[in-house]
């Protein structure tokens, strides 16, 4: 157990089995990715954790640069308390594995980070932990029942 783990742990919170993704933010992410095409886009995951799921519920755009090899984000805009719990970023390239860069901005920007390769649909959207390990998620309607 890590040490953020251990601080969680102290602090009850509970450890996250499962990730639930809003339909209307995976569909949305998926027509930015697609107009942004051939630039990256990059966006952070709104959310909370409902027991032991983590409930992606909106996106948050703060200013960044983009191009055809990169995005950047300023996180230090980012006002405290947002509920910010992870990112989405798209690669213009078919590969949706995370890069040196990513799995660093993981491990320092929240819990559950998605990334969406071209041709931007859903068959091309990977979720990894904060420590770059592949994840499963449930795209849900907004209005689900969550228990």
């Amino acid at each position: 157990m890590g040490l953020i783990e251990r601080i969680l742990n102290f602090m009850g919170v509970k450890p996250v089995r499962r990730a639930l993704v809003d339909s209307d933010v995976i569909e949305e992410a998926l027509e930015i990715a697609k107009k942004s095409h051939p630039h990256e886009f990059v966006a952070l995951l709104e959310g909370k954790q409902e027991g032991d799921a983590l409930h992606i519920t909106g996106l948050i755009f703060l200013p960044s640069r983009t191009s055809d090899e990169g995005a950047v984000m300023d996180v230090l805009m980012l006002p405290p308390f947002t509920g910010t719990v992870g990112s989405v970023h798209s690669h213009p390239g078919p590969s949706n594995l995370p890069s040196g860069a990513d799995m660093q901005f993981f491990s320092k920007n929240g819990l559950f980070h998605m990334i969406i390769s071209y041709p931007y649909s859903m068959d091309t959207v990977a979720a990894y932990t904060r420590e770059g390990v592949p994840v499963d998620f449930q795209v849900v309607e907004p209005d689900d029942n969550l228990s």
